[in-house]
């Protein structure tokens, strides 16, 4: 209402002005001069506006590219890594020795396959003492002959895991884990193990991305455009075919690599990102556009134009508005003039104490909001790692009987599980962290099976001790959601977790895991314990039918909120037989082609 009468006394503030003559000549000079003003005053406010705009959106880009620099490099470090332990494992695998021994083959070629499908591999093969390969995942390659290939050759030669890369019939890069299988001191055979790095390189692709990744000598081995492949950076100014506009800013920036991070060539604005991998000197670079800002940019500046060009309008009109309606009446008005410059200074100063008011306000209730968010996390936090301190603990009491009976080699797997429940409590405090923010989240394809596998595993001490047998219908093709994993494997942990505690007073207990994908991708967790007796507060946070100091109420909450944030949901029933039943459905990702134009 006090902003409806302002209007009403400003608009008869204009016609008492009007009405005056003696100040017609006076009033169109002041008119002149305030659409001078506000013209000079748009073009200021358009050109900073310009500037800072330019800046700000640049500067979100360029955080946004170092984000996705650091993701590829960890993906990158990640596969490695997780591969290069394989072979020393598989060197001393007895049954692989035996066979190697006794030239018995017969089931070697199914127990790489199992091993495979375990930690993720891309293939892995088996060659005898004379490069002949006796054992493959692919059988396709049984009795080919690698008796002068790289990897075979160095393997034989070290004692150590050898690394190496392999340009196939194809162009492609074929990159390699292999080592020494050794009868004593005599070598008897090789284990080979790939890296597999080429789905990267689809995923980039299909993301529309322009990466490289070059070894030491500067030659591209990983790209998202294949034609780019066994290059150096230097030599992709000359290409110019390229169909992207990204490709297309390549081609006429000239000799990008020596200029600055955000180089500008014939109009075409690219930002350029580099990071060292940290494995034999090589480098990930980064390339992306600035035509989002420019977008951007122009789209703040045409509103403020569009908002100037209306307020311009507006002053003309008025002006025309004054000029017809000029009486004489104005001095006999003057009285009603001051009468009005007093209410709106009145109705001035309430605004801005209601406005003072409103801003303390604000200020306490974002403070509340703070503190409140700080206890949902704290205890959060305290939820999701009580669960890797278990393992670990069992681990570690399995590593130290394996060191006093002699067994270093077998402790050692159990200090490598350790350091992966490390690595796993940081990103789950990190990923709770990114929950509470309501940030938004970088989703990719995932594959329920391998999210299952790796929970399974998190959870397999406790399930041995506790002694459940465990029914899995998993199916045979890839059940792929768009989502993320380390998150997924936390929502199915939790819901193991509760699985179990419901079950721990029974003499047999029993845990039913069914995967099944159609239209929705649906994974299902089944106990034979007692069930569940209130279904409507079931995943309200802070709700538990646990003992006091068991549980805080949080998993099922946050299990929920993660589902629902990645597309899905969570419900619960009791089973028809008894026990409880939890059921993640998901939308199941549809892989899309193109056909060739």
């Amino acid at each position: 209402m006090s902003g409806k009468c302002g209007q009403r006394n400003v608009r008869r503030m204009v016609r008492l002005i009007d009405r005056n003559p003696n100040l017609e000549p006076r009033t169109s000079l002041v008119a002149r001069l305030v659409v001078l003003v506000v013209i000079t005053i748009a073009i200021l406010l358009i050109w900073i506006s310009n500037l800072y705009l330019t800046d700000r959106f640049t500067q979100d880009t360029r955080s946004r590219a170092d984000l996705r620099v650091a993701l590829y490099i960890g993906n990158i470090a990640s596969e490695l890594q997780r591969t290069s332990v394989v072979p020393l494992l598989l060197s001393r695998d007895p049954i692989l020795i035996s066979d190697l021994n006794t030239v018995n083959y017969a089931a070697t070629s199914q127990r790489l396959i199992s091993i495979k499908d375990e930690i993720g591999a891309a293939s892995m093969r088996l060659l005898d003492g004379d490069g002949r390969v006796v054992a493959a995942t692919d059988r396709r390659e049984i009795g080919s002959r690698y008796r002068n290939a790289d990897y075979f050759v160095e393997a034989l030669r070290s004692r150590d895991t050898v690394f190496t890369a392999s340009t196939l019939d194809t162009g492609a890069l074929e990159f390699n884990y292999s080592r020494k299988i050794a009868n004593g001191k005599e070598g008897i055979g090789v284990i080979v193990v790939e890296v597999g790095l080429t789905k990267l390189e689809r995923h980039w692709a299909n993301a529309g991305e322009a990466i490289l990744v070059t070894d030491s000598a500067g030659k591209i081995i990983l790209t998202s455009e294949p034609r780019w492949r066994n290059m150096s950076e230097e030599d992709l100014v000359d290409v110019t075919d390229a169909p992207g506009a990204l490709e297309r800013a390549l081609s006429v920036t000239g000799d990008w690599t020596a200029s600055p991070a955000d180089a500008i060539r014939q109009g075409i604005s690219l930002l350029r990102f580099e990071g060292k991998i940290g494995f034999q000197g090589w480098r990930l670079i980064y390339f992306t556009t600035f035509a989002s800002v420019r977008e951007r940019v122009n789209g703040v500046l045409a509103l403020e134009i569009m908002g100037f060009s209306i307020l311009v309008a507006l002053v003309f009109y008025v002006l025309s508005r004054r000029a017809i309606q000029q009486s004489t009446i104005f001095q006999r008005e003057s009285v009603e003039l001051r009468a009005l410059n007093d209410r709106l200074s009145r109705e001035i100063e309430e605004r801005e104490r209601v406005e003072r008011n409103l801003e303390v306000a604000e200020q306490s209730l974002a403070q509340s909001s703070k503190l409140a968010a700080l206890g949902e996390m704290s205890a959060a936090v305290s939820h999701e790692l009580n669960q890797p301190l278990a393992a670990m603990k069992t681990y570690l009491a399995g590593a130290k009987l394996l060191l006093q009976r002699h067994r270093p080699d077998e402790a050692l797997s159990s200090f490598q599980r350790i350091d992966d429940l490390i690595n796993r409590m940081a990103a789950i405090t990190k990923q709770l962290k990114s929950y509470a923010r309501k940030g938004g989240d970088d989703l990719r394809p995932v594959d329920l099976r391998e999210a299952l596998s790796a929970a399974l595993s998190m959870m397999e001490p406790q399930l041995n001790q506790m002694e459940v047998r465990i029914t899995q219908t998993v199916p045979r093709e890839p059940v792929m959601v768009m989502g993320d994993q380390l998150r997924l494997e936390q929502v199915i942990v939790n819901l193991l977790r509760n699985a179990l505690d419901a079950m721990k007073n029974l003499d047999e207990r029993e845990l039913d895991i069914m995967l099944s994908a159609g239209d929705v991708a649906k994974l299902a967790v089944r106990d034979n314990g007692h069930g569940i007796d209130n279904l409507d507060q079931l995943f309200e946070p802070f709700y538990t039918t646990k003992k006091p100091g068991d549980g805080v109420g949080l998993g099922l909450a946050i299990s929920s909120g993660i589902v629902t944030d990645l597309g899905g949901r969570l419900i619960a029933r009791n089973g028809s037989g008894g026990g409880a039943v939890f059921e993640i459905q998901m939308p199941v990702l549809v892989k899309k082609t193109q056909a060739a134009e």
